[in-house]
């Protein structure tokens, strides 16, 4: 019998099809497997081809803009929004707009063309967590921006058109929607029970086991409740955090364990699939709060959304996130986290 699933948080409601009852290798996709660079922007050695760099780490010591870095992050050479200019908010009969003002940047998270953040040292993977938080505390002090989003388009069928490893970074002059939509329901769950959800969420399945995929001693990933897609996962903090960028130090090391650890857990079950990871934060100015809880959503590109989904805002989805969490729990990794006993 399917069922009708509420996401607790948004109160998007979902259908898990279970008589469709997707497994693992029931979904027909391309395994993402880097081909031989040729003329790759982001390669060692083609500093030039991309505009100057940001940040960089691992250069010891040579001009900007030439090899021996491990990270790069340069402006988006064909950017969604622009950093010139003023915001020039005007009305325009019962319509608003604003100059297109904002950052959009590319994180090149390592020289290896062929690289995966499942694949590359947790050292590597730790360093492009840094370079995250990096760029977002410096974009915060622009007083246009409301918000910075961090996103990972890995493979074409998740929408990266470049093989090379990369991440990318839209700071914008509002807060979207979808956004103030998730922490505004927080807020109302917290005014209601003095409580956030997301740590009731983490002490509920942690209780019931069901549907975690694995954690250290900081972190854990879930399959969600009321997943929009089959073996979406969420990577949380287990101690309460409001945003990103404002975690101890000691953190972005464990969180590197625990994101090779679910990414290599991916690809062992999915045979390397695209997917999206984005990381939810709180919006500039609002940093700091009780109701709110930071994390990484990973969406692997199994499904694709269709006139159903468009016209009603339903997901149906193939898989109970009860099935994708033990295949992705029971998945053979060479170095899986550490579950601690509760």
């Amino acid at each position: 019998m399917p069922e009708l699933r509420k996401d607790p948080i948004t109160g998007r409601w979902v259908i898990i099809s279970t008589e469709r009852g997707k497994r693992p290798n029931d979904f027909l996709r391309e395994s993402v497997v880097a081909a031989e660079p040729k003329n790759c922007p982001f390669c060692v050695g083609s500093e030039s081809k991309t505009p100057p760099e940001i940040l960089v780490y691992g250069r010891n010591g040579g001009g900007a803009n030439t090899p021996g870095w491990s990270i790069r992050v340069v402006p988006n050479k064909f950017p969604a929004l622009g950093i010139e200019g003023e915001l020039d908010r005007e009305g325009e009969g019962l319509f608003d707009k604003m100059n297109g003002i904002g950052a959009h940047e590319v994180i090149i998270e390592s020289p290896d063309h062929a690289a995966t953040l499942a694949t590359l040292p947790e050292r590597a993977v730790e360093d492009v967590l840094w370079g995250y938080r990096d760029r977002m505390l410096d974009l915060k002090n622009d007083k246009r921006f409301r918000y910075v989003l961090i996103f990972k388009n890995h493979g074409e069928a998740a929408g990266a058109t470049v093989e090379h490893p990369h991440s990318q970074l839209i700071a914008l002059p509002i807060v979207p929607r979808r956004v103030r939509e998730e922490v505004d329901n927080c807020w109302h769950y917290y005014d209601e029970k003095e409580r956030c959800i997301f740590c009731d969420i983490i002490r509920q399945e942690r209780d019931t086991g069901e549907r975690v995929i694995g954690e250290n001693e900081h972190f854990i990933t879930l399959a969600p409740y009321a997943p929009r897609f089959p073996f979406e996962m969420w990577l949380l903090p287990k101690v309460h955090g409001s945003s990103y960028e404002n975690n101890q130090s000691s953190m972005y090391a464990s969180l590197a364990r625990m994101l090779k650890d679910t990414l290599m857990r991916l690809d062992e079950v999915l045979d390397r699939p695209a997917y999206n990871f984005m990381i939810h934060t709180s919006p500039i100015g609002e940093e700091i709060n009780d109701h709110y809880h930071w994390h990484i959503e990973i969406i692997p590109k199994l499904t694709k959304v269709a006139g159903f989904e468009w016209g009603t805002g339903f997901y149906i989805n193939p898989t109970p996130p009860e099935e994708s969490a033990r295949f992705l729990r029971e998945a053979k990794i060479s170095a899986p986290a550490p579950a601690p006993k509760k």
